[in-house]
């Protein structure tokens, strides 16, 4: 069984009020969402949030999926868990700059959960019409409006 994920994050100041979302998908069909705010964070961290939240909901299901698909706009979460983590993990979780890895905490966390799935990556244009990538995005911002 394969299974896509689709994730935003949303931060109305960098740093300020952030909010985050997923949906989960069967096929067609939506079989789950998620979403939740936090009223200082950044927008990476929100990014982050959204995939690892997804993540951990599939590792709630009684039986998981073989493949599963992550659909991020974010470069900054495709990159980083395509590219740049084994580079932060070989250096102990410094940058090339040589300074600590931002949002280390949520990257391990990723890292560990991420590696109990079939993961195959893709970036999709943020803000393109990309239906599933739309409404992440709606109700990442519902999330931070809730927060008022």
């Amino acid at each position: 069984m394969q299974m896509t994920i689709y994730t935003d994050g949303s931060c109305s100041l960098n740093p300020g009020p952030g909010g985050w979302a997923f949906i989960i998908l069967e096929g067609t069909d939506i079989i789950d969402r998620g979403s939740g705010a936090a009223p200082e964070t950044t927008n990476n961290r929100m990014e982050l949030y959204a995939v690892l939240s997804a993540f951990e909901k599939l590792l709630s299901f009684p039986t998981p999926p073989d493949i599963v698909q992550v659909f991020s706009d974010s470069q900054y979460v495709i990159k980083g868990i395509t590219e740049w983590i084994g580079m932060w993990k070989y250096n102990a979780w410094k940058a090339s700059n040589k300074q600590p890895v931002k949002n280390k905490d949520l990257w391990q966390r990723l890292d560990q959960v991420s590696r109990q799935f079939n993961v195959e990556w893709y970036w999709v244009k943020g803000h393109d019409g990309c239906e599933y990538n739309e409404l992440c995005d709606r109700a990442a911002k519902a999330a931070i409006n809730a927060l008022f």
